[in-house]
């Protein structure tokens, strides 16, 4: 594989089309995620490949692996799950906090068979729903020492189940923990269990490009979980895309803390680090939920010289405050991406810490990233420009008409990292695949209002659909509002997401009652919080109406909740100055609030506060128009 072919310039936005004029098949990507780190482990075998914070309190303590290691515990694993009956179009669950068992686990999984990532926060009823639809017979999950509440979980889950096989914690010591048994489940450790397995070799037959590598689970914009397929393809040539980054050389050390039920973690922070040979440093389980983290992160960049981060805008909110105090040059690359950026979070972070913050964007079902920025090379209010080989377009809703460089309407992408489908079901040759109505003529419809400049750089321009980011968390508000209309004097609910200078959104719902309720909003927020399926969709306020507000055919128009919500959200935030009023309107599908002031209001300390929220706004004098 020619160095040449394989890292073109790609430091700036200019160089996408000398990128472009060779053609991705002749770049000679890896086969698979196991052609990846096997050719790491070969060029590569004694450099450290994963480092492993046992918890953010301890990081000077961590357990490393190099690649020839990593690819070694993953055949271990691999081979495992092969002699209990794992082959290429079985899926192996995998709920657990990261820890550092969990990184050769995933790897393994992908090897043998299919990994299917879950995420142990959701509820029973939706992990045993995922479960079902991706046929996993095997769970590899967190132990009682790890992660008590995950390993509830499994035990709930297990009956029907072939094998449940369990992580200790990262650099964990002394005997573990016994295992209760469950009935005609086979429950073991998976480091004792893989200890007598082959690690020069895997067994099987290794994965096809075409094959598929996983099965992520997504909330798309209906109450029903989905699983997204990735072929190995997807992943690889995702992962390369976001390697070729020319700010990033070979001893650029990664920092990783989102959890691999997660796109991100995976591609970006597992995968891509394979095709340089790069170190990734690995948070503790809790990642950037460890509030432990934040007093100790300027420190943990100086001492691994991390050069590369992603996390969410809440996260940069949170580091602005904290006293640097450690020599943090090595950081040069910091991306945001998952939900919209505030100007304030991005402005408070670089003057605090001199690091200019680039926004990315992507979605599971294009594998993870498909808009990149540079920091040499702002475009402020865009996303990114589209990243290598993939192809993005805006058109016009309802039609599918495409609308020229400039124009608003629904995002589409394609290229070599569209998912083939969601799980549809199974049947004799393996899953059926369905693109669900997001897929057209291998063009992925993203749900987002968008428009792309000449340059191919993405602007946001809202949401088409309804779901609500909470921290580049999506929560679906049709769990919300399945939760309210279960509230036996609930007739109505519409669920929303508030305007939060810390989360970017909240949720909030509205309602209305039966005729002679006596429930109050305080009890409707209590019956949410004790029944909602996850615990950060718990609305954060309920409003009782006498109507919904629909459309003039009678459907639901959120568009005036959420217009209600950032009202309100906004006079709060400026309740503080007296001859202040907001109001709140719908301007091409987009909520815009318009603040109000008397003359002797401070208008620089009014912008201060607005420019903490995402909501588009706009100023006016009293008595001016």
């Amino acid at each position: 594989m020619s160095d040449a072919l394989l890292w073109p310039r790609y430091a700036d936005p200019s160089d996408l089309t000398a990128i472009e004029a060779v053609p991705l098949a002749d770049r000679a990507l890896p086969e698979s995620t196991y052609a990846l780190l096997s050719r790491a482990a070969t060029t590569w075998p004694d450099r450290t490949a994963t480092t492993v914070l046992p918890e953010a309190a301890r990081w000077r303590e961590p357990a490393r692996r190099t690649f020839a290691e990593l690819l070694a515990a993953v055949h271990r694993y691999a081979n495992l799950l092969r002699e209990l009956g794992i082959r290429r179009g079985d899926a192996v669950a995998l709920m657990s906090p990261n820890c550092a068992d969990l990184i050769p686990a995933t790897l393994a999984a992908q090897l043998a068979g299919i990994a299917a990532p879950l995420n142990g926060g959701l509820s029973r009823g939706h992990l045993t729903e995922l479960l079902r639809l991706s046929g996993a017979r095997v769970l590899i999950t967190a132990g009682p020492e790890l992660a008590p509440e995950h390993w509830d979980a499994a035990r709930a889950l297990a009956p029907g189940l072939d094998a449940v096989l369990v992580l200790r914690p990262t650099a964990a010591t002394g005997e573990p923990a016994p295992l209760a048994a469950i009935d005609g489940v086979r429950v073991a450790y998976l480091s004792e269990l893989a200890s007598t397995m082959d690690h020069s070799a895997f067994a099987g037959e290794p994965p096809s490009a075409t094959d598929l590598a996983a099965l992520f689970h997504t909330g798309g914009t209906t109450g029903a979980p989905k699983l997204a397929a990735h072929t190995h393809a997807n992943e690889v040539t995702n992962a390369w895309m976001i390697a070729a980054n020319s700010l990033l050389e070979s001893d650029s050390v990664v920092f990783a803390a989102l959890p691999l039920f997660h796109v991100n973690a995976l591609v970006v922070t597992l995968l891509a680090p394979l095709f340089k040979g790069q170190q990734a440093v690995w948070a503790g389980p809790l990642g950037y939920r460890d509030l432990a983290l934040y007093g100790e992160f300027w420190k943990i960049v100086e001492h691994y010289r991390i050069a590369a981060m992603s996390a969410v805008p809440t996260v940069y909110a949170v580091l602005a405050q904290c006293p640097v105090g450690a020599d943090i040059s090595s950081l040069r690359y910091a991306l945001v991406g998952a939900s919209p950026l505030p100007a304030a979070v991005r402005e408070g972070f670089q003057s605090h810490t001199g690091i200019t913050l680039v926004e990315g964007y992507g979605l599971t079902e294009a594998t993870c990233a498909s808009a990149r920025s540079f920091p040499d090379a702002p475009r402020p209010g865009s996303v990114g420009q589209r990243m290598p080989y993939q192809r993005v377009k805006v058109v016009r809703q309802g039609t599918g008409e495409e609308l020229s460089a400039g124009e608003t309407g629904i995002l589409a992408v394609s290229g070599p990292t569209v998912f083939p489908g969601y799980v549809a079901g199974r049947d004799e040759t393996g899953y059926v695949l369905d693109g669900l109505g997001k897929l057209r003529d291998g063009w992925l419809d993203t749900g987002d209002l968008a428009r792309v400049d000449a340059d191919g750089f993405v602007h946001l321009a809202g949401r088409a659909k309804d779901l609500i980011i909470r921290g580049g968390h999506n929560i679906d508000p049709a769990m919300i509002e399945d939760t309210l209309l279960a509230h036996p004097e609930v007739t109505g609910a519409g669920a929303v997401g508030r305007p939060d200078e810390h989360s970017g959104e909240v949720p909030v719902a509205y309602v209305t009652f039966t005729p002679g309720a006596t429930a109050t909003e305080a009890d409707l927020l209590a019956w949410a919080a004790g029944r909602v399926p996850e615990r950060a969709a718990a609305p954060k306020s309920v409003t009782v109406l006498d109507a919904l507000p629909v459309t003039d055919i009678g459907k639901p128009y959120k568009l005036a909740l959420r217009a209600d919500a950032t009202r309100r959200a906004i006079a709060e935030a400026l309740a503080p100055f007296d001859g202040v009023t907001v109001d709140a309107v719908i301007e091409d599908g987009t909520v815009v609030a318009i603040v109000t002031l008397a003359s002797e209001v401070d208008e620089t300390k009014v912008t201060a506060i607005l420019s903490r929220y995402t909501v588009p706004h706009r100023l006016t004098l009293e008595g001016h128009p």
